[in-house]
């Protein structure tokens, strides 16, 4: 039937069609069930193969790239053990609508279903973190299914799929044609819910804009424009910080986990009109669902989302928009804007107060952490890529950078430790020419810290900042907060950091006052190569704006009443 065609083996076509599908980057720890897929990558120079050194890694990886390129990374990892490190990288994409290819090696079909060496059944396992996961058992069917993958992953809310690819398929041979390189398909707002949203705009007297979603430029740029131009206070949903344009006149702050201004969710409850763009409204985005109670006759939502099924989940729209983000921002900017002069205080009063927030507070301890942050934000050029961890921590980076394209953020909104050394890594490795910035607290680093040796073997050079505080941060604040003066098992004792990451390679140095953090940076960027900068900074300072002791005694006092 396809005599003229060449017989490939299963790895070869596997690699075939993603090359047809513009796939440039494939993160991978590898395995013995794929190694006919490193046989056919050695032959194809186009697709670089980043080697890690440890599964989590990988998908960290991955992710972080479909974040910077809005296009699907791929994730090659081995069955059972393999999968399973994985799988906390491939929550991630889920839950941050992350477009990503997840390839896992498996067991051959003669032996599934016997409780083989390292044999899960895939298709259950990550059936709740991926938009779909199949298995191929027909070689002849691989072009098919890598272009479905492909088409799922980049269309409408985008996420992770996953193939399962049993040894011996991989190493079965047939003549068969690639498929069609599939297209992302996305939803477009219609003129008659643009003039819908208009004129909702004209008669709202105190409207919010809430920014979530994967972005590419565009889409921030369109949406910056649109909220600007129709007077539109913006925040950005939990950690989508290079979401909208942060220097903006109508940037308002972020609805995370301890709103920056505080009394943001506040304004949001005080509004008429709330156009909800991207973000499926969450837990965290509506402070645990506090901020729409009093929606309906004096509070009305618009809410735009490329997947049907997120809007009127949780709450019923006025106005409810399938797009995908890009093509709604294109007709939001090209919308007639409304007359927002009578409404010019709310606006003001809502920028006025996140720009209160960007002055530092007295810091008596040697290290200040807000400080340095602000030096940083001023120090990095305007097209430099930052990707911030989970924990207490984070609170200062978050507070003081601002966000504004080509500058990117890469951070990850299911609150797992362990995203920012891969997610630097990958940055790295995708745009070797841009000045590349990890942060992270000591805990985080002891999770996936070990891929500074990929950086070191891909030659490319991240700067790597450690907040070392020696504990769990936010486990400790919690702690604190409920069973205070109780701390258990949130001690930490780390090793020197510095000394760590020169025994892979890399630039390490410490830190311990303000004043030697900026010439630190200064010596990691001159250095040519991947760099740990380790923060000695006090446990007591255990966000931007509080600390343990005032946690402590606030929840003391609160147990004397």
């Amino acid at each position: 039937m396809h005599g003229n065609l060449p017989v490939r083996h299963g790895g070869k076509i596997v690699v075939d069609a993603l090359l047809r599908h513009g796939v440039d980057t494939v993160f991978c720890l590898p395995g013995e069930s794929f190694l006919g897929i490193l046989d056919a990558l050695l032959d194809t120079p186009q697709i670089k193969l980043v080697t890690c050194r440890h599964e989590a890694g990988a998908a960290f990886m991955a992710e972080a790239y479909g974040k910077l390129t809005g296009k699907p990374a791929v994730c090659l990892v081995t069955r059972g053990p393999g999968a399973c490190n994985a799988s906390i990288g491939v929550h991630a994409a889920k839950h941050d609508s992350t477009p990503m290819i997840v390839l896992i090696g498996h067991a051959t079909r003669y032996e599934v279903q016997r409780e083989a060496f390292q044999e899960i059944e895939y298709r259950i396992m990550f059936s709740e973190i991926t938009k779909w996961v199949a298995q191929v058992d027909t070689v002849g069917r691989i072009p098919e299914f890598v272009s479905r993958a492909y088409q799922l992953a980049s269309s409408g809310r985008m996420g992770p799929v996953a193939l399962v690819l049993p040894e011996d398929m991989l190493e079965d041979e047939i003549a068969v044609p690639d498929a069609p390189k599939a297209l992302p398909v996305q939803p477009e707002a219609s003129p008659r819910q643009m003039a819908a949203l208009r004129a909702l705009l004209e008669k709202a007297q105190r409207p919010f804009m809430i920014v979530g979603s994967p972005l590419d430029d565009r889409a921030v740029e369109g949406l910056t424009a649109f909220a600007e131009a129709n007077g539109i206070p913006t925040t950005i949903a939990f950690r989508r910080h290079d979401n909208f344009d942060m220097t903006s006149a109508v940037y308002a702050g972020d609805l995370g986990y301890g709103p920056i201004p505080m009394d943001l969710p506040e304004r949001v409850k005080q509004s008429d009109l709330i156009l909800a763009v991207g973000t499926r409204l969450n837990t965290i985005v509506t402070q645990d669902f506090t901020l729409f109670e009093r929606l309906g006759d004096n509070q009305q939502l618009v809410h735009v989302h490329p997947a049907a099924e997120e809007i009127g989940r949780l709450y019923t729209p006025a106005l409810g928009i399938q797009s995908g983000i890009t093509e709604f921002a294109d007709a939001a900017r090209a919308m007639k804007p409304v007359d927002s002069s009578h409404r010019r205080k709310w606006l003001e009063d809502a920028h006025a107060a996140y720009a209160a927030t960007l002055t530092l507070t007295p810091c008596d301890k040697p290290f200040d952490p807000g400080k340095a942050m602000m030096q940083l934000r001023d120090w990095l050029p305007d097209d430099a890529i930052v990707s911030v961890d989970a924990g207490a921590y984070s609170s200062w980076p978050l507070r003081f950078l601002q966000f504004k394209r080509p500058f990117r953020a890469l951070i990850g909104s299911i609150g797992a430790m362990g995203s920012s050394v891969p997610a630097a890594v990958a940055a790295a490795v995708t745009y070797p020419d841009r000045r590349v910035v990890g942060i992270l607290g000591d805990g985080s680093m002891l999770m996936t810290g070990q891929e500074i040796a990929t950086a070191i073997q891909n030659r490319v050079k991240p700067i790597i900042i450690v907040f070392n505080n020696n504990i769990y941060g936010t486990i400790r604040q919690n702690q604190e907060s409920k069973f205070p003066g109780r701390v258990y098992g949130t001690d930490l004792v780390n090793p020197d950091f510095a000394a760590w990451a020169r025994s892979f390679g890399a630039r390490g140095e410490t830190v311990t006052k303000t004043e030697e953090f900026l010439p630190a940076l200064e010596r990691a960027a001159a250095s040519g190569k991947a760099a740990v900068i380790e923060l000695k900074v006090d446990p007591d300072l255990i966000t931007a704006r509080t600390t343990l002791t005032a946690i402590r005694d606030k929840a003391l006092a609160a147990k004397k009443k």
